[in-house]
């Protein structure tokens, strides 16, 4: 008795799609990203480092859940958009929390400004711009010309990024 094997399943448009929309999906997975990418060793090496950096005032770095879990799932992509912005102009990405090795006072200043923690995520368009992340999971961009906020995840900063959209500018004046 010969038996047929049974037929693969074809995967439907719910199996192939991720949380992020086609253009944004489409850049990060060109950078490498993978639904369920996670590199928790590569993470901790950052976190070692940053937490072992001592500015020359003295000034370190925080480290917490939130930071090492963006490190881990989107550490080392560099994330290019193919698409036209929205509003502006997309800017190439590159997820490397070493970026902002140097920048613990700044950090610690929005921090301090924001009632929250922040550390390094990497930067944006080749070094302009330090992208940061605080404990809630929040993604600001800090260049010359001020500080932004680019979204509540890093989900939400990645889409604004990739596609071009217009960060809110933070207020000098928290209050």
């Amino acid at each position: 008795m010969t038996t047929t094997p049974a037929p693969r399943p074809v995967p439907g448009p719910r199996d192939t799609s991720t949380r992020f929309s086609v253009p944004v999906d489409a850049a990060l997975r060109a950078a490498g990203w993978r639904p369920g990418r996670r590199d928790i060793a590569q993470a901790e090496v950052w976190a070692d480092t940053l937490r072992d950096h001592r500015s020359p005032a003295g000034h370190r770095h925080a480290i917490f859940p939130a930071a090492v879990e963006a490190w881990a799932e989107f550490g080392g992509l560099h994330i290019v958009s193919a698409e036209p912005g929205r509003h502006i102009a997309p800017t190439p990405v590159h997820i490397d929390p070493l970026r902002g090795l140097h920048w613990p006072r700044t950090l610690s200043d929005l921090g301090r400004a924001l009632g929250t923690q922040v550390a390094p995520l990497g930067e944006e368009d080749s070094g302009n711009a330090l992208l940061a992340i605080d404990a809630q999971g929040r993604v600001y961009s800090i260049d010359h010309t001020g500080d932004w906020y680019l979204g509540p995840t890093v989900d939400a900063a990645l889409t604004a990024l990739v596609t071009g959209t217009r960060p809110a500018r933070l207020p000098r004046d928290p209050g």
